[in-house]
């Protein structure tokens, strides 16, 4: 499995010959709007945590170019049904099994709206467990016991953590979320794209270490293989 980072919660998976986009938030994204052509992006589905702009911004444009399936919750799933865009609806606690793997969508707090205001369903995550690796990837939420639901089912090689705080957790609850979900490998997003969630790198990555985790933050268009 390859994971690609393009800011903020975004992301590219390939699993095998299966390409996955995650929350594209990119050209609305200074940091990678010059970095990152979606035009060029290659996807087969693209998976939505929630319906805020910093995570589905280019899901309709890359869909189009792509043919991709849009998998999400109910709500965000009808919204681009009515697109005429493919889609997989999923909800919480379900299962599916798809070419590249299974896929549980899982719960997340925080809110979820779209861009107009309209209701975006309720926030989740994703846990994929594949021939490659299993992953969780958190979407926002903060700090949930529900984490914990996760290990009796999947054990887990990365977890996907939001570190920015001030919306999601920030890098002392992604430490205890570490925990929860019985995995100290990590890769944190949902930081640096604005103000209220800039941080400290070395400081970050002291705190994960002290705590015998080991956090990755990826610049823009890396990737690290699992």
């Amino acid at each position: 499995m390859k994971i690609t980072f393009y800011g903020q919660n975004s992301l590219a998976l390939q699993i095998g010959e299966t390409h996955i986009v995650v929350d594209p938030f990119i050209t609305g994204n200074d940091l990678s709007k010059d970095k990152v052509d979606i035009d060029k992006l290659k996807a087969d589905y693209i998976l939505l945590t929630h319906a805020h702009q910093d995570h589905i911004l280019d899901a309709e444009a890359i869909a189009k170019n792509t043919g991709a399936t849009i998998l999400s919750n109910y709500e965000i799933a009808n919204h681009y049904e009515e697109k005429g865009l493919e889609v997989h609806p999923m909800n919480h606690g379900g299962w599916w099994e798809f070419d590249f793997g299974r896929v549980k969508y899982v719960n997340a707090i925080h809110t979820s709206s779209f861009p107009d205001g309209s209701y975006g369903g309720q926030p989740g995550g994703f846990v994929i467990e594949s021939t490659n690796a299993n992953i969780y990837i958190a979407g926002d939420t903060a700090l949930t016991m529900d984490m914990k639901l996760i290990p009796m089912h999947t054990k887990l090689d990365l977890a996907i953590l939001p570190i920015g705080d001030n919306f999601t957790m920030g890098v002392d609850d992604a430490i205890v979320a570490c925990n929860f979900v019985e995995c100290d490998k990590v890769l944190g997003v949902h930081y640096d794209t604005f103000g209220y969630i800039e941080i400290d790198h070395g400081e970050a990555k002291r705190k994960f270490d002290q705590a015998g985790k080991d956090l990755m933050l990826l610049d823009i268009g890396d990737s690290i293989e699992l």
